[in-house]
């Protein structure tokens, strides 16, 4: 079952440690590829130096200050994609970026997009399960509610652990929060 809006209306830290589970989907004219979401990291806006909206709104955080429950996409070293969930009510800016999955439908079509045949590595990190995906920058301010990119209800629970977050040194004492979440023992976290 497809997550409804009010599950996204909530502060980041609950929907990122709360996404743990769920399954990402995208349904493209390519076909329908899906993962677990098995790592997250939440991005808390302006109480939070590693977050973009934290110094305010620019064009590239205008989503932030919507409501939750779309897509921001962001490219990183000027190549890859990063998905994140936006979360919580209008002009509250915070987000969850999606850091791993564990690959579930569509994986032959996956593996194409990537150039990968190890499981393990089609979506161990944000850019390339955004681009097994099949996840462009055409998907910043999708909709999470609609039929080409969308969370379902997860099948099963899974045992959450908080970490600090990877590659946000440049954040100061923010660099210390316990804001990454992971699937314990999960064998197809970032790297």
């Amino acid at each position: 079952m497809k997550l409804e809006r009010e599950f996204y209306l909530r502060d980041g830290l609950t929907v990122a440690r709360e996404l743990i589970g769920k399954k990402l989907v995208t349904n493209l004219s390519e076909g329908l590829t899906s993962g677990i979401i098995v790592e997250t990291e939440a991005y808390m806006g302006a109480i939070d130096a590693a977050s973009h909206a934290y110094k305010g709104k620019t064009k590239r955080t205008k989503i932030f200050y919507g409501a939750g429950g779309f897509v921001y996409v962001y490219l990183i070293y000027g190549m890859y994609l990063c998905t994140n969930v936006i979360a919580n009510v209008e002009n509250v800016p915070e987000a969850v970026l999606i850091r791993a999955l564990e690959p579930v439908d569509g994986v032959e079509l996956m593996k194409r997009r990537r150039n990968k045949n190890n499981l393990r590595e089609l979506c161990s990190g944000p850019g390339k399960l955004s681009q097994a995906l099949g996840i462009t920058k055409n998907f910043y301010g999708a909709d999470l509610c609609g039929n080409e990119i969308f969370i379902k209800a997860a099948e099963e629970n899974l045992l959450v652990e908080a970490t600090k977050r990877i590659n946000v040194d440049y954040a100061g004492a923010a660099a210390n929060y316990l804001w990454r979440f992971v699937a314990a023992d999960s064998n197809f976290l970032s790297v």
